[in-house]
């Protein structure tokens, strides 16, 4: 170990150490400090809440006393008119006021007004469909509509406006509850009937969620003795169960315990004139969470001293070790794959004479790395046209026989037409100058090679040609059909018996082009010929029963790649299917 890495190790550990002994002291003294103020933080945020949510309170129930200006309205209550006198003269009342008093904001979803016995006189409801639905009396359903806590306030002597909810099926929400006593101005002690308002909680939802110190924090509102108004927020199962056993609580009018339960604390916070009561729920680990980023930013401040400490101890060393360092580093982005980089040699001293000779030896290698790759084509190319060359010299020998034995035998002008094909043949088979023809000239030069073989072997076997005209001027390979149906003829339809079909098939999939050739012949060895099609070894192509098949399958994959070539499936008895996969010709091709 050399000396500056000893007195690196010593100052970096020393450092390391007065850090531990700072952040240990610092954690011991402030740690509860930051937990008292998130705790304060969360209880100011609830208490600005409640603030908000009384100013909007009080605006509703301003504008529910507004009511007492409709002085038509309140007389005929004072007069105690009937039912059907009432409803008859003020039916639309309710319309007139949810419309008037209350702006769009407050969202009022309905308002009712009632006689002191409890019968409804005139309805609002701001919206009726399906997904907006409202009672058109809140006591059809006693228990859906909470009425009961209505009948409870009506009957008692509390003057204040009443604040509770119900749950709304169909908006599939909390709809928050306002009731206010109507009363004699001449006498405060004789009622004339009752104001309900209903809104929208979506109202407190949006003033709860601009308070919120935290998304796992869970804020609901809730009257003492009534069910909860609405809530905000999500709870895992421990927690869903602390919110149950409280929220029952309060309904029932028990004393909430707001001491931390079960790693959660629990904060409240009441108003002054309104029986309307905040509360939230906020795992203790979200206080803690200032503690744990003041840990973090101890720790990274430890480990940025200790960086400056080392780059400070290794300065002057990389002054004399840069030149070595940025030839290393020029190393490795050529070992991944820089090839063009060359090694820095400003230098006079013996890095230089490194870098020099590192550059040489680069130069030499990119080029014995072209005469490879050059070699490589060649090779390439010398095996396509090898593969080309090999015609079986037996199919000319025994066509010019089958010839001269009908010429000699029958001198009928099938002659004729038998030395067309077999001229067109061979003038297609022996022009060699372009290795790639069209599907058209392809199922041209198959017909005349079926013809001759219909005559030679006087064979009747039907060929069914099912082409997609679209790809007649595909591209692929030169006489790579014909030997396909050669193959079948030859192992699959030689020792068949009664009905020979061939059929020839060319279509278009996905981004390929797919050539079959089906026989119903006698099946042939699937397995052990894809087998060796997948070798695509070079020997297959000059021996063996299926010359012409390997010959094809290496061409096909020397021109587009190993993921291209030739499948074969058979069923021994039933016939073989030999499928040949090419790349779709596109506009653009390198």
């Amino acid at each position: 170990m050399k000396l500056r890495t000893k007195i690196l190790i010593m100052c970096l550990g020393c450092t390391f150490l007065a850090l531990i002994l700072q952040t240990a002291v610092f954690y011991s003294l402030s740690s509860e400090f930051v937990y008292d103020q998130a705790k304060n933080e969360s209880e100011n945020s609830l208490r600005n809440m409640q603030n908000e949510v009384y100013q909007f309170v009080k605006r509703i129930e301003s504008s529910m006393v507004d009511i007492y200006v409709e002085e038509d309205f309140i007389q005929a209550l004072k007069e105690e008119q009937s039912i059907d006198e009432l409803r008859r003269r003020f039916f639309r009342r309710a319309y007139d006021i949810g419309t008037k008093s209350f702006e769009t904001q407050d969202g009022v979803v309905a308002l009712y007004l009632y006689t002191p016995d409890n019968e409804i006189i005139s309805t609002y409801r701001r919206a009726v469909t399906p997904k907006h639905r409202y009672a058109e009396d809140i006591y059809e359903d006693m228990e859906q509509e909470n009425s009961a806590k209505v009948l409870e306030y009506l009957e008692s002597d509390d003057a204040a406006m009443l604040i509770s909810s119900y749950y709304n099926p169909y908006r599939e929400k909390d709809i928050l509850r306002f009731v206010l006593k109507l009363y004699n101005n001449s006498n405060r002690n004789y009622q004339i009937g009752y104001v309900v308002c209903d809104v929208d909680s979506k109202v407190f939802a949006s003033i709860m969620e601009k308070y919120r110190t935290d998304n796992t924090m869970f804020i609901w509102l809730q009257p003492d003795g009534d069910r909860p108004v609405t809530a905000l927020g999500t709870l895992s199962t421990d927690e869903e169960e602390l919110f149950r056993k409280m929220s029952e609580g309060i309904a029932s009018g028990d004393t909430v315990n707001t001491a931390g339960i079960n790693e959660q604390e629990i904060f409240q916070a009441e108003q002054s004139k309104y029986n309307l009561t905040a509360y939230s729920i906020l795992p203790q680990r979200i206080l803690l969470r200032n503690q744990r980023n003041l840990s973090i930013n101890i720790v990274l401040i430890a480990i940025v001293m200790i960086v400056l400490s080392t780059v400070l101890s290794f300065l002057i060393s990389r002054y004399m070790t840069r030149p070595l360092g940025n030839l290393m580093g020029t190393i490795q982005r050529i070992k991944k794959g820089e090839t063009e980089l060359r090694a820095g040699t400003e230098n006079k001293d013996e890095i230089g004479e490194l870098g020099k000779n590192f550059n040489e030896m680069l130069d030499q290698m990119e080029e014995l790395r072209e005469k490879e790759s050059r070699a490589n084509l060649l090779l390439s190319q010398a095996e396509y046209k090898a593969l080309q060359a090999q015609i079986n010299p037996h199919f000319l020998y025994n066509t010019l026989e089958t010839m001269s034995s009908i010429a000699e035998i029958r001198g009928c002008p099938e002659v004729s037409m038998l030395s067309q094909s077999l001229s067109n043949i061979f003038r297609y088979s022996l022009n060699m100058k372009d290795q790639m023809s069209t599907v058209a000239q392809e199922i041209n030069h198959l017909k005349n090679y079926c013809y001759v073989m219909s005559v030679r072997m006087q064979d009747n076997i039907e060929y069914i040609y099912d082409i997609d005209e679209s790809l007649l001027k595909e591209k692929i390979p030169r006489i790579s059909i014909q030997p396909l149906v050669e193959n079948a003829l030859n192992h699959g339809l030689r020792n068949k018996r009664g009905e020979k079909k061939v059929q020839i098939q060319i279509k278009r999939k996905e981004e390929n082009v797919v050539i079959s050739v089906r026989d119903n012949g006698m099946g042939m060895d699937a397995a052990k010929i894809n087998e060796n099609l997948q070798k695509n070894e070079m020997i297959q192509t000059e021996k063996g029963n299926s010359v012409g098949l390997y010959n094809i399958n290496a061409r096909i994959k020397i021109l587009y790649g190993d993921q291209y070539g030739i499948h074969v499936e058979s069923v021994q008895g039933e016939g073989s299917s030999v499928f040949i996969v090419l790349p779709a010709e596109k506009k653009e091709r390198e």
